[in-house]
């Protein structure tokens, strides 16, 4: 077959996607911008788009489009775009609001289904010389650790490195619409034969029941203590339009928390995370004694040896942020612990367990079920950490400065937080509906002291 099936994970992303809920993840970079113009100070689109032509071949995926079963009996397929064409614009925004703004209004609208789900977009004219580069990809094609890996084929770990040019592509015919069909009635019917044993007789059985048994424990963690998150304006219905806000943290500053107070950087990133939406909270009148937020918190569960395989590879935690406690120390030592506890539950085994439930769900009840997901009660907000690489890196002999990603909303979630570190700073992209968050600065504002406070409470007692 010429053809990949999407997972069901991958495909509930698509169910997820509507008017006011694009299911895009992307991010917002900044480049050095000299590399990226020629003698006569024009910007070198042809060069660009030769070099991202010639690294797809690392990728093959972001050359197909999404191809519909007929009747819906099956998940959709990925084929070749036959139309495949590199896209780029150069509009010059000038200073950073500008850019926010074109950035903002990207974001905000959907992908193409009948072609690649993915658009780069070049800006020129910033403050500096420099140069932005918007990514926006679809989440049924990548997920947070694979995003990043995709991003990076475009980039070099050097100003001047050469490459040997990409093997000539040729597009694979799509299946026809009854073929495809015919394709997957019968994956249906032969695949469903049950779990591949792993042996035979009491030892295969005692392994399955063990199996069991820790994923049953697994999953009672995710329900254990308020399985309902409290409701506060983060979770009132979002619009169509977005806000995008960035803020930059040292990461030798995160890891002196670390080192100081035990636990991982993750923890002292919550912990910071929490003290930021506790500022926001009491600026908005909501901020009670012993408020704790829900924060869904993607895992990944990528093997090594998966690096730039695509598609969506994660688990979860659900972790309770303590946003009402104003002492720092105390408030990361709470983050502390309720991570190493729901690590010691194996929360984020139980989480993968029930996402792979989903792999059996016939296609128009897991539509039905991501559309659930909408209006669902158990969290507040996502919140999702992607290591990134610590050395410089370069595109077009362009160094990159700074990397801000960016989370999808939900139509009750009207926020996300998401994280990268990349070359000694953590890069926080905050994604928030337009019309509900005028104070999206209180936040940004926040989550730079909540940092500072953690590092001076790490450094100087």
């Amino acid at each position: 077959m010429d053809y990949d099936r999407l997972s069901a994970l991958d495909a509930s992303f698509l169910h997820l996607e509507g008017l006011e809920t694009p299911m895009n993840v992307g991010a917002l970079t900044v480049f050095e911008g000299e590399p990226f113009f020629g003698p006569e100070g024009r910007f070198r689109l042809a060069e660009v788009r030769d070099l991202v032509a010639s690294r797809l071949h690392h990728i093959p995926r972001f050359r197909k489009r999404v191809q519909r079963v007929p009747l819906d009996a099956g998940h959709p397929v990925w084929v070749d775009d036959d139309r495949f064409d590199i896209l780029s614009a150069l509009p010059g925004p000038g200073e950073q609001p500008q850019l926010l703004a074109l950035f903002e209004r990207l974001q905000a609208q959907l992908l193409d289904r009948s072609r690649p789900l993915w658009e780069l977009w070049f800006v020129e004219g910033l403050e500096g010389g420099h140069v932005a580069l918007i990514q926006k990809t679809h989440h049924a094609l990548v997920d947070g650790v694979s995003g990043v890996s995709a991003a990076t084929v475009l980039m070099d770990g050097a100003p001047n490195v050469e490459h040997p040019p990409a093997p000539r592509w040729r597009p694979a015919p799509s299946p026809t619409p009854g073929r495809l069909l015919l394709d997957t009635i019968q994956d249906r019917l032969t695949g469903g034969a049950g779990p591949t044993r792993e042996g035979d007789g009491d030892e295969a059985v005692e392994g399955s029941v063990a199996r069991l048994a820790r994923q049953a424990r697994a999953v009672a963690s995710i329900v254990e203590g308020n399985l309902v998150a409290p409701r506060t304006s983060l979770n009132r219905p979002v619009g169509r339009a977005r806000r995008f806000g960035c803020v930059r943290i040292p990461l030798d500053e995160v890891q002196a928390v670390r080192r100081e107070l035990g636990g991982t950087v993750n923890d002292a990133i919550l912990a910071g995370v929490a003290g930021g939406l506790g500022r926001l909270l009491d600026s908005r009148g909501e901020l009670t004694d012993g408020l704790t937020l829900k924060a869904f918190c993607p895992v990944s569960v990528r093997a090594d040896h998966e690096h730039l395989a695509l598609g969506n590879r994660i688990s979860a935690m659900f972790v309770p942020l303590p946003v009402a406690e104003t002492d720092p120390r105390a408030r990361y030592v709470a983050v502390r612990d309720a991570t190493a506890h729901l690590k010691e539950r194996e929360q984020a085994v139980g989480a993968a367990a029930l996402l792979s439930l989903t792999e059996f769900a016939a296609p128009t009840l897991l539509g039905f079920g991501a559309r659930l997901v909408h209006h669902q009660p158990f969290v507040n907000l996502v919140c999702t950490n992607v290591p990134g690489p610590s050395t410089p890196l370069y595109c077009m002999g362009a160094r990159l400065i700074e990397a801000y990603p960016m989370v999808p909303l939900a139509k009750n979630l009207n926020l996300g937080v998401a994280i990268l570190s990349y070359c000694g700073y953590l890069h926080i992209g905050l994604l928030a509906d337009r019309d509900q968050w005028p104070d999206l600065a209180v936040l940004e504002a926040g989550l730079e002291d909540a940092f500072a406070e953690l590092h001076k409470e790490a450094t100087e007692r």
